[in-house]
């Protein structure tokens, strides 16, 4: 691991910031409870400083940020122009009630439109995800006068009531009571396969025919709107078929059903492009959005809306809200996290390094280490299925769970200087979008030095 340095990035000395962790550290364990965690059971990192695509922990090691934390800092940690944009709204106006208009959200709308598919032209703005899902969902209701809402498994769609009911992975199952309206179903994932395929095409036809028969069983009438991640996040980074999001609109149309695409962790150029979806030339009626807009330096998520949807709230009040809806400081961080993505091309460098150096470089890794299942992924956005068997695919961790092999590899990653983002058996490598080549290669030797490790528990 990188000796520890006499000054962190923020230019505070070393003895003075590590002290200044460990009083965070008490202060946490005795105050501070975490979300799905128990509470008793872990050991919380410290961050005490942190810059691009490196974060220094509570011992001042420092680590390349492969998890871009929640898979948020899209521009890297602490861009100057995002931080002085922040300092420079709160000396103007720190704050202002959302039914007043105010210059940064009213920029950011504007931005945030002009890149949206379609004619998705209004911003409604939220406090983070899983509110701009809830929100998505009752003006879904609302507009068809509906109440189903479907989802697949295999997704994360947010902590909140509806939100989590939508989510396909196991965090639903202790707040699932089957009363929130949700539906299942399965997604395309030709690696795990529901539909026995046997190639990108027959998975794609079979995962559609199955949606469009659970409608015809749900009854087409009673469903207001479908979601998904236009690529799942959490749940594995597993990019469509070809064709699949398409038949996902097609279906929504022949049965006046909404369709939602939830960008929260895909959006804002982590596969490379404004919007995931942009990458399989689909518009659906709503857009949720949060973490990439402005890489989580102050809250902030939303609804971006079509014409139609929006037309249905033009006389009829629209029955929601929020304090902080738009809040000046989130909103001018979004303004300047825009803007700088295009003026330093940041969307261009993230699918540069998604072609040609990570994806190359995990799929050599793939071919070396007889632990990596399949590695998939787009831009800076990657998954690495860790599997004790390459023959029967056996996972390195049961679904919903963890296991000694995987904690083995995520110490490696972090004892070698890497801080990864990890789910299930799988490791995903998300690093910023603003991600130097050199870095992304710092990161693929790391990866394969841990990847030796878990090769000591899969067979050869």
């Amino acid at each position: 691991m990188t000796a520890v340095v006499s000054t962190f990035p923020n230019g505070q000395d070393t003895d003075s910031a590590l002290a200044e962790g460990r009083r965070a550290y008490e202060l946490d364990r005795t105050h501070v409870f975490h979300s799905w965690s128990a509470q008793a059971k872990i050991d919380p990192m410290t961050i005490v400083a942190a810059q691009g695509s490196y974060v220094w922990d509570g011992q001042g090691n420092r680590l390349l940020d492969f998890s871009s934390q929640l898979v948020n800092t899209n521009i890297g940690h602490q861009h100057p122009k995002v931080v002085a944009a922040i300092a420079e709204q709160a000396a103007k106006l720190c704050t202002v009630a959302p039914q007043h208009v105010n210059s940064a959200r009213s920029e950011a709308a504007r931005l945030i439109a002009e890149r949206t598919p379609g004619d998705l032209n209004r911003v409604f703005f939220t406090n983070g995800g899983a509110d701009a899902v809830e929100h998505a969902v009752r003006m879904a209701r609302l507009h068809t006068g509906r109440y189903k809402v479907l989802s697949r498994y295999r997704s994360y769609h947010g902590g909140t009531d509806t939100a989590i009911n939508l989510t396909g992975d196991p965090r639903r199952w202790p707040n699932d009571y089957g009363t929130s309206g949700t539906v299942h179903f399965d997604g395309p994932f030709l690696y795990r396969s529901t539909f026995h395929s046997a190639d990108e095409q027959q998975e794609c036809d079979r995962a559609l025919e199955h949606l469009d028969r659970l409608i015809a069983m749900e009854g087409p009438a009673s469903i207001a709107a479908i979601i998904l991640e236009s690529v799942p996040g959490t749940a594995g980074i597993m990019v469509p078929p070809p064709g699949y999001l398409a038949g996902v609109r097609e279906i929504c149309d022949r049965y006046g059903i909404i369709y939602i695409a939830d960008e929260v962790m895909a959006g804002f150029g982590r596969t490379g492009q404004w919007f995931a979806i942009d990458n399989f030339d689909v518009t659906p009626d709503l857009i949720t959005f949060a973490k990439g807009v402005n890489s989580g330096y102050v809250p902030l998520g939303g609804v971006a809306i079509s014409d139609a949807i929006a037309a249905t709230f033009a006389d009829r009040p629209y029955p929601g809200g929020l304090t902080y809806s738009g809040h000046p400081l989130a909103t001018a961080a979004a303004v300047a996290t825009i803007n700088a993505m295009e003026d330093e091309k940041i969307l261009q460098n993230a699918a540069r390094i998604g072609t040609d150096i990570l994806g190359p470089g995990l799929q050599e890794l793939a071919t070396r280490h007889p632990s990596v299942g399949e590695v998939r992924g787009l831009g800076v956005f990657w998954a690495i299925e860790l599997v004790t068997n390459p023959a029967t695919r056996e996972p390195m961790a049961p679904y919903g769970g963890t296991s000694t092999a995987m904690n083995e590899v995520i110490a490696a990653c972090k004892s070698n200087g890497l801080l990864p983002f990890a789910n299930f058996n799988r490791i995903h490598a998300v690093p910023p979008c603003t991600v130097s080549d050199d870095e992304v290669r710092e990161g693929l030797a790391i990866l394969d030095a841990a990847l030796t490790v878990a090769d000591r528990h899969a067979v050869s």
